[in-house]
């Protein structure tokens, strides 16, 4: 049984290792997790405003992430979005499960448009987000108060009434 609830400290460690795991091994992303100061502050960063932090959780393991960073003018910035690799996909539908509880927040906080950014290897990402009503858009396209992370060379964008 998987439950999602927002993050709490006890499972930081657990939130580090899953993170920089997935990114390094998987998609060979140098990147570590002194490199993410946010992982080590995820209450302060993330969890204010109309922001938050979840976790996905097996029992007491965090088997994925999301996060939603408020950046004003009723816009979010979606971060941190992992799933182990073993829970991906069907029949779990973790990734669903998480992207669901973040765009149920951000309606609820009356956010009018959600931006991420991504790497260009992260292919079944991107079919995820589209098929989640994210469209494509270009950098120059990213309203100022987003942070664009080294990495990312793909945004998207989901706007308007569909949250």
């Amino acid at each position: 049984m998987i439950s999602i609830q927002p993050f709490t400290q006890e499972y930081q460690q657990q939130v580090i290792d899953l993170i920089v795991s997935i990114q390094a091994q998987e998609f060979g992303v140098s990147i570590t997790a002194d490199d993410q100061p946010d992982l080590k502050d995820i209450k302060n960063y993330y969890q204010k405003n109309a922001g938050n932090f979840w976790i996905a959780l097996e029992a007491d393991k965090i088997v994925g992430t999301i996060a939603l960073v408020d950046i004003g003018n009723q816009q979010g910035a979606l971060r941190k979005m992992f799933v182990k690799k073993e829970y991906r996909g069907k029949p779990l539908l973790i990734g669903q499960q998480l992207i669901d509880t973040l765009l149920q927040s951000a309606q609820q906080n009356n956010l009018a448009q959600i931006f991420l950014g991504t790497v260009p290897n992260y292919y079944a990402a991107h079919r995820f987000y589209e098929k989640n009503g994210f469209v494509r858009i270009n950098k120059s396209d990213l309203p100022n108060n987003f942070q664009v992370m080294p990495v990312d060379k793909i945004f998207y964008m989901k706007f308007g009434k569909v949250l």
